[in-house]
């Protein structure tokens, strides 16, 4: 309850924020709205000239698209905004003041901070992902949904788990702002299915920077196509990633030296 009323307190100063520009939020929304038609566009544009993407039909890879739209909401709505600050808490010794409230720090400084126009990303993706679900084959079952929301839980465990282990660098290299340009560069492969990259790349995509995994994984379960070995495997990997981003900083917190020392 204590988390519940904190996340309700963020919420809410965040959003008379925006509110402050209201020309802005509607503005922030119309680009949203753009940038999705242009994203459905380009796939349009490929599937004009061939049948399938990596062994994806259209709707299929318009599925998965939704829900990498979705986490890009995701990130843009709370890792972008939050994590960026706390290099720069770093940076100025103000995260001395994070450390004495009297809440955990991993938290306050992970979900402080919102963008919430973002959160059109995550509706409107979502909203893609059901419309080409349903030309596919008409509404998932409830089994299908609630592995589809299990394995989109793991995913954005796994994002997360990798933006804090990026930004927590800065407490030994304190300048690794240019570490979020690099994720939002893998982060891009993940538009497509991962059986699109062959040989080394596709590895890399899957078990060393699970990128490939966030998006394929539950737009398979969603579409029906799900191996459950790649589901227990995204759902293992998802555990350990957060229990290493943990531990992570528990360990950058004793190499922090704080304004005064």
């Amino acid at each position: 309850m204590r988390t519940y009323r904190l996340l309700r307190t963020f919420f809410q100063a965040c959003l008379a924020e925006e509110f402050e520009y209201r020309a802005n939020f509607a503005a922030n929304i119309a680009m949203t709205l753009f940038s999705l038609g242009m994203s459905v566009l380009t796939v349009l544009l490929f599937f004009y000239r061939s049948e399938s993407l990596g062994g994806w039909s259209f709707y299929e890879v318009l599925a998965l698209l939704g829900i990498f739209n979705a986490l890009h909401g995701f990130i843009e709505l709370f890792l972008q905004p939050n994590m960026s600050r706390l290099v720069s808490h770093i940076r100025q010794g103000t995260l001395d003041f994070v450390l004495l409230k009297p809440v955990d720090s991993q938290f306050f400084v992970s979900f402080r901070h919102l963008v919430l126009w973002r959160a059109a990303d995550i509706a409107l993706g979502l909203g893609l992902t059901g419309f080409a679900v349903w030309r596919l084959d008409g509404p998932p079952s409830w089994s299908e949904l609630l592995l589809f929301l299990l394995l989109l839980g793991a995913a954005l465990a796994i994002i997360y788990s990798l933006w804090t282990g990026m930004m927590v660098m800065s407490f030994w290299a304190v300048k690794v702002d240019n570490l979020s340009f690099l994720f939002h560069s893998l982060f891009e492969t993940s538009r497509y299915p991962v059986s699109v990259y062959k040989g080394a790349l596709r590895l890399v995509l899957l078990y060393v920077l699970p990128i490939g995994l966030v998006t394929t994984v539950p737009a398979e379960a969603i579409v029906g196509r799900l191996d459950l070995a790649n589901a227990l495997g995204a759902i293992v990997l998802a555990a350990l990633f957060l229990l290493g981003a943990r531990w992570l900083w528990k360990q950058a917190l004793r190499a922090y030296t704080s304004a005064s020392s």
